[in-house]
């Protein structure tokens, strides 16, 4: 038995519906659903997508993830996508934030979908954030100034790209680029823009195809509490940065 099978076979008992009717929903044979539930044989990449469908759970944690160590009352449903996220709630009923650490960024592109994962962050409650999925991420480098390296950014989770508000700040976790913290404007129907407030670090495209995740910006946690003028130091990096920038494009 698989891990496919056992999950598919939990599900449907959740239900309480037979296999037949689980077959007739997938327009398949029983015996053809059967052998996937005795884990006989494996469903094609077409029927998997149907019974990932059918059971509103994505085919990475149908794969991958044994349902019946994950209570099934603590995940949250997104709606088309289908990705489950773990949900928490302190003792007033406020949702946990789960804070994604440093060492834990590049180990998040693997683990997002992974209720076990998700589970081992350390959790905090901000009850002031009101309704919806927050999660926290660290800051790197200074493209998205006034938030400092080494700072967090709690974004609220976005469903659909559709969401996505011109000119506001957003964590989005892709395919090729990881976690970053930009500034998004839409670029056509399928299609983002992706700015840094730091005008040193060019806009680049990045397509819906690529987008794993995009959390609206709530708040920030930061490290110090410097005032925000600019000192001479930053002053000077900044010309520097500028000049760098004007000397690059000359070059193109």
């Amino acid at each position: 038995m698989s891990l496919f099978s056992d999950n598919i076979k939990l599900l449907r008992a959740k239900k309480e519906i037979s296999q037949r009717e689980v077959a007739e929903s997938l327009h398949i044979s029983r015996d053809r659903y059967a052998k996937y539930e005795d884990g006989k044989n494996s469903p094609p990449p077409e029927i998997l997508l149907v019974i990932s469908r059918y059971f509103h759970i994505s085919i990475d944690i149908l794969l991958s993830i044994d349902l019946k160590k994950i209570p099934m009352g603590d995940l949250l449903k997104l709606g088309d996508n289908r990705i489950l996220l773990p949900i928490t709630v302190d003792r007033n009923g406020n949702n946990f934030i789960e804070i994604v650490p440093h060492k834990a960024k590049a180990g998040y592109l693997t683990g997002y979908a992974d209720p076990e994962f998700i589970e081992s962050l350390q959790h905090i409650s901000l009850p002031f954030l009101g309704q919806g999925k927050h999660r926290a991420f660290p800051v790197e480098g200074d493209s998205m100034p006034p938030h400092e390296d080494g700072s967090f950014i709690v974004g609220r989770y976005i469903e659909k790209l559709g969401e996505v508000m011109d000119g506001k700040t957003y964590i989005l976790i892709t395919k090729t680029e990881g976690i970053v913290y930009k500034r998004l404007n839409k670029n056509g129907k399928n299609d983002l823009m992706a700015h840094s407030d730091n005008s040193y670090y060019p806009p680049y495209p990045v397509k819906a195809s690529e987008v794993l995740e995009i959390w609206e910006y709530e708040c920030n946690i930061g490290r110090n509490d410097r005032k925000q003028e600019l000192s001479d130091v930053d002053t000077v990096r900044d010309m520097f940065l500028e000049l760098k920038k004007e000397i690059n494009d000359l070059k193109k």
